[in-house]
């Protein structure tokens, strides 16, 4: 089984942290490539691009404009993205081994680099699927990654098993051609519903909490069969079989 997950908005250096392996982006080039070209927006324009206060206007230029240099700060994807989705995976607690594994076993949606590999190593940046960059065209990112990524995509499904646990967020399939994913390979997608008011509804950092929970329920039982993962609980989230299907698995906090 393969997990997909979105990238994350956050990220930060990871410091003095030693890994036992590391790896390079598959897309270095075209993530470098796009880098340098989003290095050449202001301030102002990346407030507006990517939709942000000046202060994390200012924390982004500065980080394209060193983002080429000796002094610019590089560690494993699965480490450097810190929003919640992440903390909730919490790699730190994985062995040597386990990592092992979650690199076979997990990908990664970047607007930068494409898709990533936990430890892919990859360098500080902030970016949105709808920016649209003059030199590639004026096309939008998730254009541009969409006929890079769509076979890498479902040749690293089959690797795991033919089987993709979806936990990214809906716009990251963008970045594929995913009516091909769905024809090639078979795709669970699990949703969190929360009860309030006698109704269920999705609460976004809840949806996050639990695909980090989930995705690390994944990675340290070795979860291959679809159907386990229905054993999933968490904080009083289980699964619901009236509410499920082979595609859509339904977990809620009360029914």
């Amino acid at each position: 089984m393969l997990i997909l997950l979105s990238c994350a908005k956050t990220m930060s250096p990871v410091g003095k942290l030693q890994f036992p392996f590391h790896s390079i982006p598959q897309f270095s080039r075209q993530a470098s490539e796009i880098a340098l070209y989003m290095s050449q927006f202001s301030v102002e324009e990346l407030e507006r691009l990517l939709r942000v206060h000046s202060k994390i206007a200012v924390e982004n230029f500065r980080r394209y404009q060193a983002f080429h240099g000796e002094e610019a700060v590089s560690g494993p994807a699965v480490f450097a993205y810190t929003g919640i989705v992440f903390k909730r995976l919490s790699p730190r607690d994985f062995t040597e081994d386990q990592l092992s594994y979650m690199q076979d076993h997990l990908r990664i949606t970047s607007f930068c680099y494409g898709l990533l590999r936990p430890m892919d190593l990859i360098r500080l940046y902030r970016l949105e699927g709808d920016v649209r960059i003059p030199e590639l065209g004026g096309q939008t990112l998730f254009s541009y990654w969409k006929a890079r990524l769509t076979d890498v995509f479902i040749e690293d499904i089959r690797k795991a098993g033919g089987v993709l646990c979806n936990l990214a967020s809906e716009e990251m399939k963008g970045l594929f051609d995913w009516r091909r994913v769905e024809k090639e390979v078979k795709v669970v997608t699990p949703e969190f519903r929360v009860r309030k008011n006698d109704k269920l509804t999705t609460i976004v950092i809840y949806t996050k909490m639990n695909r980090g929970e989930l995705a690390r329920h994944i990675l340290r039982n070795r979860i291959e069969d679809p159907k386990q993962l229905c054993s999933y609980t968490w904080e009083g989230f289980e699964y619901q079989e009236g509410l499920s299907d082979e595609k859509t698995l339904v977990f809620t906090n009360g029914f």
